[in-house]
């Protein structure tokens, strides 16, 4: 593919021009060309995605504007890996392990099955060694990776049937990506991974018949109620939700330690605004899909919960056995999740669960 130029030009992050008068690099505007897995003014993850673009324009005084293109504005939004590892775009902002495919490490840098919160997946990356291993991993493809966003643990997913046993798995076709998928493929469900604005209209024509997506604030806009009434909790594939801000190496090595300052304070704001905003409104939108839609909400038993711990141990297994790097991800991961994990259950853990039993929560 030959290389294309970068855009220059106005912000256009969140519809927000850049602000006037750029300080911090006297007077010359550097652009940042990003580009989204997610499609444009999307409740949750889109928004995010652009409330960063607008935080780099208002961080760097207009320093620093963004271009940004939402899914399909400039590629496809499974394109976007290569679009900014190839170096014609800056950065990209989406979920890891849809990159799965080129290496199995990614699925680590989004969530994995019985894995970590936000909060202890935060922790890893921060201070327990996770960004270390996502910047060797990433290198090898000519990326560096930063935080941008969060989830919180998502819903198990819509169904049109209820899921009472490991057994009602057997033959449904589901969209559920990363380390999830491979899970109910071990179960007998037929995975698919499908960005999130194809998922619809593919539940809605039946060439799915389950699908998972983020969590009630997010997933209320999607309107999945319409073919699918059957809403399940907590599921076992995505406990966390982190998203990347990808960022092409060379580009990301060429700018100033103030620039790099500049975006990384950006993502980090973002990475906790995103999670913030899931955790306020996931009750109120829960509400709402019971109320005016009509939503059964269900969880999963025990025995399915038993099915998914099966079938994600032979997923590890054959995880880890993917390469030495996936292996060294892996070790790092799970030594951490008991640490920190641990005591947050001591402490944290404990305290919720009191909590609830008296106020007579959950």
């Amino acid at each position: 593919m030959e290389r294309r130029k970068f855009l220059t030009g106005a912000a256009v992050g969140a519809g927000a021009a850049a602000l006037a008068s750029p300080a911090i690099s006297g007077g010359h505007t550097k652009v940042m060309t990003v580009v989204s897995t997610w499609p444009r003014d999307f409740p949750g993850l889109g928004i995010s995605a652009q409330r960063f673009c607008q935080r780099v324009n208002e961080i760097s005084g207009g320093a620093i504007t963004t271009e940004y293109f939402a899914a399909g504005e400039r590629v496809g939004a499974f394109d976007s890996f290569d679009e900014v590892s190839s170096g014609n775009a800056h950065a990209y902002i989406g979920a890891d392990y849809y990159w799965t495919g080129k290496h199995a490490g990614f699925a680590y840098f989004t969530s994995v099955p019985f894995g970590m919160t936000t909060q202890e997946w935060t922790a890893w990356i921060k201070f327990g060694g996770g960004q270390e291993l996502w910047d060797e991993l990433s290198g090898e493809f000519g990326l560096k990776k930063l935080p941008v966003g969060s989830t919180g643990t998502q819903a198990g997913g819509w169904f049109n049937k209820e899921i009472e046993s490991p057994d009602d798995f057997k033959g449904l076709k589901m969209r559920m990506p990363g380390l999830g998928g491979q899970v109910i493929t071990k179960m007998g469900a037929s995975s698919v991974s499908l960005p999130g604005g194809q998922i619809y209209e593919n539940l809605v024509s039946g060439a799915i018949e389950a699908t998972e997506w983020v969590g009630p604030y997010n997933d209320y806009f999607m309107k999945f109620y319409e073919a699918a009434k059957y809403y399940y909790t907590g599921g076992m594939h995505e406990p966390g939700g982190g998203l990347a801000l990808g960022l092409n190496a060379e580009w990301w090595g060429s700018l100033s330690d103030t620039e790099r300052a500049i975006i990384t304070a950006a993502a980090n704001e973002e990475h906790a605004a995103a999670h913030d905003e899931a955790m306020a409104k996931n009750g109120e939108y829960l509400q709402k899909l019971i109320d005016e839609q009509g939503v059964q909400v269900r969880a999963f038993n025990e025995d399915v919960w038993d099915g998914f711990a099966e079938a994600a141990e032979e997923v590890f297994e054959e995880t880890r056995a993917h390469s030495a790097m996936a292996a060294k991800i892996d070790d790092n991961f799970q030594a951490k999740l008991r640490e920190i994990g641990g005591s947050i259950a001591s402490f944290e853990g404990q305290f919720v669960t009191q909590r609830n039993r008296i106020l007579g929560l959950g």
